[in-house]
């Protein structure tokens, strides 16, 4: 395991540990997490404009120049300049620093808190950053009476939100071996587990997940044209680009599409603090299947999601569907109880001829009859599976199941697919499995080599596909160790015969004993 980033995670979970118990009893957790969150996000960008400013102008030989430290007035020359560059504005009195600093004694810190998240979504009104920002703020709610019924009480909720988040230590949020934002994120909805998952089957992406997914669309590739999720979150998935290959790699970039507002906003937010600027990504609201919004931007070079298991959808209760041209090649849509397919389809339709998509499926997709088995034959038929791979189980929140990715292409070199067992690629961590470094380099490594591995992997053609009937089972086509303790007989044979030998010595010994103890008493 990696020390520093369990070091890093340790630290983190136990200042939002401690926010949660000085909260507790007055913040409700699922409103919790937003405050948490929206107060985490306002530290980072007030940071980032920051640091921004100030290296600029220690480039320029003022080595003393502190942007915090400025008048208001003075900052506003700058304000056109930081919003064509950055999208937004934050003026020196409203920086998290200089709020927090002086919250203490401030009485009116809910309503200025209020003024400046206003004000700084305010600053890209007119601008082609407008959309970007609009509504980033609208689940942090500094008035409500969630965090008291008095003014004095929401401020000192307030003052305690501010501190604690003030008290992570994480250096420079770009050189952290974690994503803080997307691990915090991911620690209060294991959390808050009750309300995790009520909106249709949402699962969130570990970290490490969404790393391997990452990695196995750009197998042979140092560059992308464009990286899309249809059902992104928190935009983990998407970000994972910028870590692996460098935001310079992704040459016109992110892109994703959500149907939960609270997330959507979540998303947008964590695209600034991975300071990916809002000119190089493109986050829609809404739902993906029924109302996609990046028709004018795909075909896309790399997919990745972790689309919502088995959610339902219109499906055949929607006549139009059937000629909607993502779903139409397989003559049949998925059943309207389970969209699993759907989304499968849709990748497919936008994905780029030289592109690879790895979608996180669940395990019943892959066998099950009727419409889902048609659009498997489709599929197959048309050589677009590159390969399925088996997860361990639990490694998901929210669900213990052993999911699978599925590998797409449609530019394969061979008629071939191949299916990798990776069911045993973890550490147990608490009560969950983790992919650790290593597990993701082994699948990787597998993946890339796309040969048969003793237990491991096998390379199958669609042919032997079909005569399967086209189950897309791991288990049916790579072989299962036996681990159970190989007995040699003729060992267990002679270790039988010496403890019969032993067991008569010491019968013999035991009878001695009693025929001497029963002469002692007859004397």
């Amino acid at each position: 395991m990696d020390n520093v980033k369990e070091q890093e995670r340790a630290q983190l979970h136990s200042t939002i540990w401690k926010i949660a118990e000085d909260l507790r009893g007055s913040v409700d957790g699922w409103d919790f997490k937003s405050y948490v969150l929206g107060i985490l996000f306002y530290r980072y960008i007030s940071e980032n404009i920051t640091n921004y400013i100030n290296q600029g102008e220690w480039d320029a030989g003022d080595t003393d120049f502190d942007y915090a430290s400025i008048l208001d007035e003075d900052a506003e020359e700058i304000r056109d300049d930081m919003v064509t560059t950055k999208g937004f504005f934050i003026l020196p009195s409203q920086l998290f620093s200089n709020m927090q600093k002086n919250a203490q004694n401030n009485g009116n810190l809910n309503v200025d808190l209020k003024n400046i998240f206003d004000a700084i979504e305010g600053s890209s009104k007119g601008t082609e950053a407008e959309k970007d920002f609009a509504g980033l703020f609208d689940d942090l709610d500094v008035t409500s009476n969630k965090l008291g019924s008095t003014v004095i009480e929401k401020n000192k909720k307030l003052v305690e939100l501010l501190n604690n988040i003030a008290s992570l230590q994480l250096g420079n949020y770009q050189d952290n071996t974690i994503d803080a934002f997307g691990d915090a994120y991911e620690y209060l909805m294991g959390m808050y587990a009750s309300n995790a998952g009520k909106s249709g089957g949402e699962y969130f992406t570990p970290q490490e997940v969404s790393e391997l997914l990452a990695r196995l669309t750009i197998v042979g590739k140092d560059s992308v044209n464009k990286v899309y999720d249809p059902a992104c979150g928190s935009g983990s998935l998407l970000l994972k680009y910028a870590k692996i290959l460098g935001d310079s790699k992704v040459r016109n970039g992110y892109y994703g599409q959500e149907k939960n507002p609270t997330t959507y906003n979540l998303c947008r937010i964590n695209m600034f603090l991975h300071d990916i600027g809002y000119d190089k990504f493109d986050i829609a609201l809404g739902d993906t299947l029924i109302n996609p919004q990046h028709w004018d931007d795909e075909p896309f070079e790399a997919i990745v999601s972790n689309p919502p298991y088995s959610i339902k959808w219109e499906g055949d209760d929607n006549a139009t569907l059937i000629n909607d041209p993502r779903f139409s090649p397989a003559g049949v849509l998925a059943p309207k109880s389970k969209a699993d397919m759907a989304f499968i389809m849709h990748m497919l339709s936008w994905l780029a001829s030289n592109g690879t998509a790895a979608i996180v499926c669940f395990p019943g997709i892959m066998y099950r009859g009727g419409a889902e088995k048609k659009i498997r034959k489709y599929l197959i038929d048309n050589n677009y599976i590159d390969a399925v791979i088996q997860l361990p189980s639990n490694l998901f929140f929210g669900t213990s199941i052993a999911t699978n990715i599925m590998v797409l292409k449609k530019s394969k070199e061979d008629n071939n697919v191949l299916f990798i067992d990776a069911s045993k690629e973890c550490v147990k961590v608490t009560n969950n499995n983790k992919l650790t470094e290593e597990n993701i380099t082994n699948i990787i490594d597998i993946y890339t080599e796309y040969k048969d591995k003793e237990y491991a992997a096998k390379v199958v053609t669609t042919k032997d596909v079909e005569n399967e009937d086209y189950n897309l089972s791991v288990t049916t086509y790579v072989e299962q160790e036996d681990t159970r303790e190989v007995i040699d007989i003729k060992v267990l044979n002679k270790e039988i015969k010496d403890i019969v030998v032993k067991e008569e010595v010491l019968r013999a010994e035991i009878d001695k004993i009693i025929a001497e103890i029963e002469g002692d008493n007859n004397e």
